[in-house]
């Protein structure tokens, strides 16, 4: 693997073909080059990619870093997001498998940055599992849909000026495909074979692109690639989906405490031992078939029995140590944290990409430049998750959970962290994810640029795009109820503990699937659905460029664009949700398969499981004739975003080099845009008397909209011939996500949540100012530093009410087949605007060949970059039900920050031979804050990868690569509370090798 050209370039937009470096004249050099080139010196490869990227620098104004593609097609990571994280402020979101998916770019996460291919916005999707996201729903781009070879050149804009079209709060990445006339002969080809092997899912999978650039004379080429790679990914997790204080799923009841005469209302977490003086009677409602609100059904609880068949095995000082901590709560048992789901997760997948681009080129004189550029991807993904849950330690007493568990014994540190315990009574579950994926963009657009005069030109674009994504899922799981034994033990790894569950999980017989028993004892569960997202972009811009006077010329332009965002779920109609009998003569050990490597890869004593296997399930159940999905007209997920973009720009660039004693170059304008907004939803509501379905769907639909004007100035100063200072200012904006505006609202009943979208939100706003000095202190070096501050005026964030079902105006109807009544406090949470914060901080960089050193070690190089980022965002943590006020608030980091990145890369070249290693690290981040709870928020740890390539010139035409990523086998680790850092989620997936061979001519 070849690491890319990583430079700070500083620019204006580039035209249409900027991202593909040409030769550098004398002229542009900097200092000390000019004489390498009349010594006859040749510079190429990687230390040609930096020189040219400086040089551009140099020639700029607005903050922009660059990669370009060393050789034609050769980029060097999975993907372009991998790539990316070597440019300063830029830190990488890890998906399935490890392989990059978003950026964040300066503190801001990818829902901030746009990304424009050929200079068209564009936004790709995927799915994922609930902690990676989930399915798409907002504007963020997902890089793992593009493989890197059919892009030449990308940039990572960080400042703004007026004919960049708006959207963007972080940076604007442009990516650039390869163009005819970008190739200096009249025919190249370049092709690529890799094998790609990773240590744990062990299979050799292949990666091939090719690339063929043909030019007809002078005026007209034709350019195509291709690219298509298979890989095999195995991850291993520990998950505990959330941590809970022990009060949150307890018991509650009322207690005559000593010296009171009225009770007091304690909640009892757990099963009281035998002999305890509060014992209670553990009971649940409504069992199947009952209607909400319907008498609850008796248990088996008893002074020997937490329910039938369950005896009470707690002890007393188990019980009475977690009864003695208070936490902040102040409640009994709140001082114990524990998972709610402690589980071991494997994910087994196969992801397939294949992707091109087509250009055809026309430059009918050296004033005309027409070209047509076609682009596709396809990213298919087929993934199984499977899971062995301890039920029972997120279930309240309704689900027959937690106050059904006895407590042996248990031990926490002094922050209330569980180090290790030991439960009996406790609700197994086996679960299977089955999920089918397609992701698919395609893009077509028409460049045009004319220069009419010397001083008077005209250029523009129009084009389309869409992005589909595809999605089906099927959940199906089984239980193993009221099993003994259950043991969490953390004191060997606090990241990875071991889990025991004193039966045999990999034997089908010990668990059952069916519907629930009288009683409401659940056995198994299933869930499917079928989604189509659907993004559809248009554009059309022109610009005018007119050279006033000398280095005096006037910009202006104008764009109209629309997006039209649709999603269509179906799910299971409301009869199939609940697991049915088994046909005749099934059995559970005829569709199961035994989930392998949980030991080998998470350690300890952890223990392989039996899970269903969704083909044989599927076709057991004879799933396709048997069940069926309905859409709105039983209350599923229906929406859509039309909005319509119109916006014009008036800019000024100047530059003053023969005029002030210090030259001033820049760029000054504002840019007007008006946003036009259609938004439906579907709001569910009773169905009348007679319905097909209990609940059916209503379109709501909100048009509204707004505007915004944009200023912006960009200015560099050549102090001296090699020392360069730079201003700028803007005012920016971000639109909210397209989930975010569907005019919607949903519950679940089991957990007792619910959420609603809000159409009525602004975008993020924010004024901005960056400041930045570079010092050119040796030929192909840099050294730099950057300041920037954003002011967010405005912030979009989840705000979340305590209120009872009855009062949230949705149907009863949601409740059925679940244990909730009206009266009960459902968490509610709503988009809603929320006051921002600043946002500060500064960025160094240096580029250095060590050209000084004796011999061969002249070819050795360095790049290294830091950024550190302080925040302090103005969080609504709830909000009053009935006026909307804030009631519960806190400043905290904005979400996805990073404090500190830094990214260093080592490497050598020769004329044959060529090396890097690069280390990219990341500190600790949050990914979310909660509402009112014992944690204050969700975050991501540190992280340090290091990746390493290497290559070798067999001849002009022949190269050899080898390259290894993740050398350290890097964990991605996520946990809860700020102090405690309880693990959420602890996954490896291991390093991966590969060999190529390259071919040019």
């Amino acid at each position: 693997m070849a690491s890319p050209a990583a430079a700070q370039v500083s620019g204006q937009d580039a035209p249409p073909d900027a991202g593909q470096a040409a030769e550098p004249s004398p002229s542009a050099l900097p200092a000390g080059d000019a004489s390498a080139e009349e010594a006859g010196i040749v510079v190429t490869g990687f230390r040609a990619s930096l020189n040219n990227a400086l040089n551009l620098k140099r020639q700029e104004t607005a903050a922009v870093d660059s990669i370009v593609a060393e050789d034609i097609g050769k980029f060097p990571d999975s993907n372009l997001a991998e790539s990316m994280q070597r440019i300063p402020g830029v830190a990488l979101s890890r998906g399935d498998g490890g392989e990059g998916r978003n950026i964040s770019v300066r503190g801001l996460g990818a829902q901030f940055t746009r990304v424009r291919i050929n200079g068209m916005e564009g936004v790709s999707q995927v799915s994922g599992t609930d902690i990676r996201g989930g399915v798409s729903s907002g504007r963020s781009f997902d890089f793992v849909t593009f493989p890197t070879e059919i892009f030449s050149a990308l940039s990572v804009r960080k400042t703004t000026s007026a004919d960049v079209e708006e959207g963007s709060l972080g940076a604007t990445v442009d990516l650039r495909a390869p163009k005819p006339f970008d190739q200096k002969g009249d025919f190249t080809f370049s092709g690529t074979a890799r094998g790609i092997y990773n240590d744990i899912a062990k299979k050799i999978d292949p990666r091939l692109s090719a690339l063929v650039s043909k030019k007809f004379g002078d005026t007209f080429g034709v350019l195509g690639s291709v690219a298509y790679s298979r890989r095999n990914i195995e991850e291993f997790a520990y998950s505990a989906v959330d941590i809970l204080p022990t009060y949150v799923a307890g018991q509650s009841q009322s207690v005559l405490l000593p010296g009171q005469t009225t009770p007091t209302s304690i909640i009892f977490p757990f099963c009281t031992p035998i002999g305890y003086t509060y014992q209670g009677v553990a009971v649940t409602s409504p069992g199947p078939g009952n209607t909400v609100g319907s008498p609850p059904v008796p248990v088996g609880a008893d002074a020997n029995n937490c329910s039938t068949g369950n005896p009470r095995t707690s002890t007393k000082e188990a019980y009475d140590y977690i009864m003695s901590r208070t936490g902040v709560s102040g409640r009994p048992g709140g001082g114990v944290f524990l998972p709610r789901l402690p589980r071991p997760v494997k994910s087994r997948q196969e992801q397939e990409r294949l992707a091109g681009s087509l250009t055809l080129q026309w430059k009918p004189s050296d004033r005309t430049d027409i070209s047509l550029d076609g682009l596709y991807a396809r990213f298919k993904v087929d993934r199984l998750d499977t899971y062995l849950d301890a039920r029972s330690m997120g279930r309240t007493l309704s689900n027959g959970g937690q106050p059904m568990m006895s407590i042996r014994d248990i031990e926490v540190d002094d922050e209330g962290s569980l180090i290790h315990g030991l439960w009996d009574g406790v609700d197994l579950r086996s679960e299977m994810q089955d999920e089918k994926f397609t992701s698919t963009f395609r893009q077509v657009n028409l460049n045009v640029d004319h220069r009419f005069s010397d001083t008077f030109r005209i250029y523009g674009l129009a084009g389309i795009s869409d992005s589909i994504l595809q999605v089906d899922r099927l959940q199906v799981a089984m239980d193993s109820n009221d099993t003994d034994n259950f043991s969490i033990d953390f004191r060997d790894d606090p990241d990875l503990p071991t889990l025991g569950y004193g039966v045999d999980p990999s034997d089908a017989s010990i668990f059952s699937y069916g519907p629930p028993l009288p009683d409401g004892t659940q056995r198994g569960q299933i869930s499917s659905f079928d989604r189509r997202n659907s993004i559809i972009s248009k554009t059309f811009e022109l610009n005018t460029e007119w050279e006033a006077a000398p280095g005096f010329v006037v910009q202006a332009g104008g764009q109209y664009r629309t997006g039209d965002y649709k999603q269509r779920q179906r799910d299971l109609i409301p009869a199939q949700r609940l697991p049915l009998t088994l046909p005749a003569g099934v059995s559970l050990s005829s569709l199961t398969f035994v989930t392998t490597g949980v030991a080998k890869n998470l350690g300890g004593n952890m223990q392989d499981f039996a899970a269903i296997d969704p083909d044989k399930f599927r076709e057991a159940v004879d799933f396709d004739n048997v069940y069926q999905y309905c859409g709105i007209e039983c209350g599923s997920a229906l929406g859509k975003v039309k909005e319509k973009y119109t916006s014009g720009y008036l800019m000024v660039k100047f530059d003053t080099a023969d005029m002030l004693p210090i030259p001033v170059r820049g760029d000054a304008g504002v840019r007007y845009v008006r946003t036009d907004l259609h938004t439906e939803g579907t709001i569910p509501i009773n169905a009348p008397a007679g319905s097909l379905y209990p609940t059916l769907g209503v379109i709501t639909t909100v048009e509204r909209s707004y505007e915004d004007w944009l200023p912006s100035a960009n200015l560099a100063f050549d102090l001296t011939s090699n020392l360069i200072g730079r201003l700028s200012v803007a005012r920016v904006m971000s639109r909210p996500a397209y989930g975010q505006l569907i005019p919607s609202a949903s519950v679940n009943a089991a957990i007792r949540t619910g959420s609603a979208s809000n159409p009525l939100l602004d975008p993020i706003r924010a004024n901005t100012f960056d400041a930045a000095l570079e010092w050119y202190f040796a030929p192909g070096s840099l050294l730099s530093v950057a300041y920037f501050y954003k002011n967010i005026e405005t912030y979009i964030q989840n705000t979340n009410q305590l209120v009872p079902f009855s009062e949230l105006n949705l149907p009863l109807s949601l409740l059925s087949g679940s244990t909730a009544s009206p009266a009960e406090l459902f968490n509610f949470s709503r988009s809603n605007n929320t006051p921002g914060g600043p946002l500060r901080g500064f960025e160094a960089n240096v580029q250095l060949p060590l050209r000084f050193l004796p011999g061969f070690l002249s070819n050795l190089g360095v790049l290294a970059n830091f950024t550190r980022v302080r925040s302090n965002i103005n969080y609504i943590l709830q909000t009053n039900p009935v006026t909307g006020a804030p009631t519960l608030a806190r400043t905290a980091p904005l979400v996805g920050l990073s404090p500190e990145t830094a990214s260093g890369t080592l490497y050598y070249e020769d004329s044959r031979f060529s090396i890097r290693t690069t280390i990219n690290y990341r500190a600790g981040y949050l990914t979310g804050i909660p509402g009112p709870a014992d944690s204050d928020a969700n975050g991501a740890a540190s992280s340090i990868f290091v990746d390493a390539s290497a290559s070798y010139n067999i001849s002009d035409n022949i190269k050899l690569i080898a390259e290894m990523s993740n050398i350290t086998n890097e964990k991605n680790k996520l946990y809860t509370d700020t102090v405690r850092q309880d693990p959420l989620y602890t996954a490896s997936f291991g390093r991966t090798f590969a060999l190529a061979v390259n071919f040019q001519f």
